[in-house]
């Protein structure tokens, strides 16, 4: 959206402390709507912080004014500038809140069948690194170590009393329900909790696409990254996964939001501490998300718009910015990658072992045993699972049905197909395209395909970079093929979220 042409003069900007009155009969000046879209042309003039910029209340004419009264205190007025500034994310966040509350339905209500991290969030509460036992609410992808001749191996038969027990996935989202858990222990609700993380995911991730708007990085205005948010939301398998609260599928919705932050703060480098934290974050909620550090590294080596070869071969001559972008980027995710090798090291032996290689009395063993977590035998039907797997069609009686193995992206997420044939391809186009293939690689030589699901599930670990990779690609959100896509994924994901029963359906016969 193009920036007004009135001509009419701007008031001065006040020095702190030094307000004047403004003129008799002088009409209040108001504030510029901050959800102004900028297009290409912002190129020319970037706007370094990530948040977006807005008056503070210091110099607001109301404010500043002798004699005028002002209504609430600085914290109320700070609230309304900052709701003010963000008033599309809200209104996102409220809307997919109500929709994902809605399509939660009974389980919105109850904890999940499959809670883990309430359960290690709580062990911590409690003093202990491991997870007791004899609370444990089922049998479900736990991992079981037992002591034998001094080496940690997976139990097997019976349970013993010195078994012990730990959470088999990365620990962050254990971290970031400590303070509910604190309040509600072992009965916190972490389906509920998913859908508001799954809400929030959404309004970050139109955040993330009015920053790189106003970076000039996309030509999308307001109103197609309000469309590309919705159809994060409802078009795709981000629908039946955040509104399940499962183990399985709340790391998959967190995730999605931590990569947002990351993303955010790490285009042009321009915020490697952060970028840093929020990666660490992100990789330990979905193990496959380490390999999204290779963004970072992109942007660190080629943040401007001249040719990357030309600033490959600059960094010879100065290679410092870069390197300490990279040194402040490994700063932001140490703290949290140390604290996980520490405990990986404490529970497993191993620093980069989280669990699965110990999971307890699982159908997946026999295939670890044999070949690994990874193997080339895994590629073809995880390939099957993500892109070959078609709806099942009975005609008596008429019923549709899906293969809980896997249901092909090309329905999941229809616009896949667009982003073959780009119409543009900007800076960011490259660096996205690899990231996403270096993030995706390692699901399909995966020893499971993430049976149960409604859809390749492990999709959603860059998905939110697909969709970034189609809103540089340039297609019109008017295009008739564009709109049919969308309408099909929308249509197709709603199915998944009515039809798909998973492991609590199962545990409660819903």
């Amino acid at each position: 959206m193009s920036r007004s042409k009135s001509k009419r003069p701007r008031p001065p900007t006040s020095e702190p402390g030094a307000s004047e009155p403004p003129a008799s009969g002088a009409p209040a000046v108001a504030p510029v709507a901050p959800h102004q879209e900028a297009g290409p042309a912002a190129a020319s003039a970037p706007v370094p912080s990530a948040e977006p910029e807005a008056a503070p209340p210091s110099v607001s004419p109301l404010a500043s004014s002798p004699g005028t009264p002002v209504s609430g205190g600085l914290p109320l007025n700070v609230g309304r500038v900052w709701l003010s500034a963000y008033r599309v994310e809200v209104v996102l966040f409220v809307v997919a809140f109500v929709v994902l509350a809605s399509f939660s339905s009974q389980r919105f209500l109850r904890q999940s069948a499959a809670p883990h991290f309430v359960y290690q969030a709580q062990a911590w509460m409690e003093g202990r690194l491991d997870v007791d036992p004899q609370v444990l609410p089922n049998m479900e992808d736990w991992a079981c170590v037992r002591m034998v001749n001094g080496d940690k191996v997976r139990c097997t038969g019976r349970p013993l009393p010195t078994d012990r027990w730990f959470v088999s996935f990365p620990s962050f989202p254990a971290v970031a329900m400590l303070p509910f858990v604190a309040l509600h222990g072992y009965q916190f609700n972490d389906t509920s909790f998913g859908v508001i993380v799954g809400a929030l995911a959404v309004a970050l991730f139109f955040s993330l696409l009015r920053f790189l708007a106003k970076e000039g990085e996309t030509e999308r205005n307001r109103n197609e990254n309000v469309a590309l948010a919705l159809i994060l939301a409802f078009g795709t398998l981000f629908f039946y996964c955040a509104i399940r609260g499962e183990v399985w599928f709340s790391a998959e919705v967190m995730g999605v939001a931590l990569t947002c932050l990351y993303v955010r703060n790490a285009v042009r480098a321009h915020r490697p501490l952060l970028a840093g934290l929020f990666f660490s974050m992100a990789t330990l909620t979905r193990t496959p998300l380490l390999f999204t550090g290779l963004f970072f590294v992109l942007e660190a080596l080629c943040p401007g718009p001249e040719p990357r070869l030309a600033q490959l071969k600059a960094l010879a001559r100065n290679w410092k910015p870069a390197a300490k972008k990279l040194g402040l980027f490994t700063l932001g995710a140490a703290p949290l990658a140390g604290l996980a090798a520490a405990y990986n090291v404490y529970r497993y032996g191993r620093l980069s072992e989280f669990g699965h290689a110990y999971l307890f009395n699982n159908r997946v063993n026999a295939d670890i045993d044999r070949t690994g977590l990874f193997n080339w035998e895994y590629l073809p039907r995880n390939l099957e699972a993500a892109f070959l797997k078609l709806p099942s069609v009975s005609l008596s009686p008429l019923k549709l049905g899906y293969d809980p193995h896997g249901l092909t992206l090309l329905l999941t997420l229809p616009l896949l197909v667009f982003l073959l044939v780009p119409k543009t391809r900007p800076r960011l186009h490259w660096p996205v395209w690899l990231t996403v293939a270096v993030c995706a690689l390692p699901g399909l030589f995966y020893q499971n395909t993430g049976y149960m699901q409604f859809g390749f599930r492990f999709s959603l670990d860059y998905t939110p970079y697909l969709l970034l990779l189609f809103a540089l690609g340039g297609w019109s959100l008017r295009n008739r093929a564009v709109m049919a896509a969308v309408a099909l994924g929308v249509l197709v994901n709603f199915w998944g979220a009515v039809a798909f029963r998973g492991y609590t359906e199962l545990v409660r016969n819903w």
